[in-house]
């Protein structure tokens, strides 16, 4: 007759319970806690991936040439959006006002992309439903 193994946990058990507990916590913490999104609310312009420039949230007008097309865009203390565009299917004018930190505005066509950063957080309460 053979002799059943131990099953009692040992010190590599341990160990690497202990590093599962500190990975998790770690990630945990990269995604929760580590964006301190703070200060004045601010428009990054991105064309082709490469951000090309950084407004401030005040009364402005600026106008983007990228890809062969021409984005007008405007901002005010509170919101930004796209007034005009040539582009064909016209998607960046539709999105409407953007007014929250991680809120984007995205042309296709151009490959430019508005997203805003910075600024207080709001809690809006529902995130997503499904079912």
């Amino acid at each position: 007759m053979s002799t059943s193994p131990k099953l009692r946990p040992g010190i590599w058990d341990a160990l690497v319970a202990l590093t599962v507990a500190v990975l998790a916590v770690a990630c945990a913490w990269t995604v929760w806690g580590g964006q301190d999104e703070s200060g004045a609310l601010t428009a990054v312009v991105s064309v082709d991936g490469v951000e090309t420039e950084r407004l401030a949230l005040e009364e402005a007008e600026r106008t983007i040439q990228a890809g062969g097309y021409t984005l007008r865009l405007r901002l005010t203390e509170t919101e930004v959006w796209v007034e005009s565009s040539d582009c064909p299917t016209q998607d960046c004018v539709h999105t409407g006002h953007i007014s929250r930190s991680g809120q984007s505005i995205v042309c296709l066509p151009a490959r430019v992309i508005v997203r805003l950063e910075g600024g207080e957080t709001v809690d809006t309460g529902v995130d997503a439903v499904i079912g």
